[in-house]
């Protein structure tokens, strides 16, 4: 059926959020879409309308706007962005010693989620294979990382203070005490790098007095979706949609709708 010339302008101009899903993402712009409307796509009346704005950017994230073009060819490049960027991931965990409570694949799942300072472009892609499986990194395509911490009691202490942070030394376990290992020549090559995680304050686990963890782990580049894609997508986490682009116009009787765009650049998505 039509659409009535009174809808016709909110579905060629607004993308809405409905309780089921999201409408008018698709495109208008060819002869004989809605009636009154010449919309024969034109390239030089894209190139007029279409423009990018760039909102904020730093060292390790970039948030832009794209104005006038179909959400469906935005989304196209924010998949795009989300799966084909390469990153360094961390892939292998070689874990020595761990007496914490954390079990041993619950810890290495929560290292593999860490993103990683490094920039992908100096590093190759390991090869695929069970012989290549089974060799070691090098220092072209493998970026080695240590953890080794051991809590203990705090000897200063005051006997009546329970608080864990003045009882205990190395209680909190951060991607802090994550350090890089060197492999051949990287210490001269990465000299001026500074590889390591994004982020400094990752909580990874607790410790007790003679608990410690101590675990070599391996990153390799890669994507988000490769035929034997074991690499993750970090997506900063809580964005859906912008404010100032947004007409709120009623709210739901129940439920909850989810709906994830946002990009993040920083090596990794979290």
């Amino acid at each position: 059926m039509a659409a009535t010339m009174k809808n016709v302008d909110e579905i060629r101009n607004r993308v809405i959020l409905g309780e089921f899903g999201v409408k008018n993402v698709h495109t208008s712009d060819f002869p004989g879409n809605y009636p009154g409307y010449d919309d024969a796509w034109d390239m030089h009346k894209f190139q007029k309308n279409f423009r990018i704005d760039v909102v904020h950017l730093d060292e390790s994230s970039m948030e832009f706007d794209m104005v006038g073009i179909d959400a469906a060819i935005a989304n196209a490049f924010r998949r795009i962005l989300l799966a084909e960027v390469p990153t360094m991931a961390i892939e292998k965990v070689f874990i020595y010693n761990n007496t914490s409570i954390v079990q041993d694949e619950v810890l290495a799942h929560r290292l593999g989620l860490i993103p990683i300072k490094a920039d992908p472009r100096l590093f190759e892609y390991r090869n695929t294979g069970e012989e290549a499986a089974e060799e070691e990194g090098s220092e072209i395509d493998t970026i080695q990382l240590q953890l080794k911490i051991k809590c203990s009691r705090n000897p200063r202490a005051s006997k009546d203070s329970s608080d864990p942070r003045e009882l205990y030394l190395n209680h909190m376990v951060y991607s802090k005490d994550i350090k890089w290992v060197p492999i051949g020549n990287q210490a001269d090559v990465f000299a001026d790098s500074i590889i390591g995680p994004v982020h400094d304050d990752i909580l990874i686990a607790q410790l007790r007095p003679g608990q410690e963890l101590d675990i070599i782990m391996h990153c390799v580049k890669g994507i988000a979706v490769s035929p034997d894609s074991t690499y993750g997508a970090w997506r900063r986490c809580g964005e859906c949609f912008a404010d100032c682009c947004t007409d709120r116009v009623t709210s739901f009787g129940g439920g909850s709708v989810m709906v994830w765009g946002d990009i993040f650049l920083s090596h990794h998505w979290r």
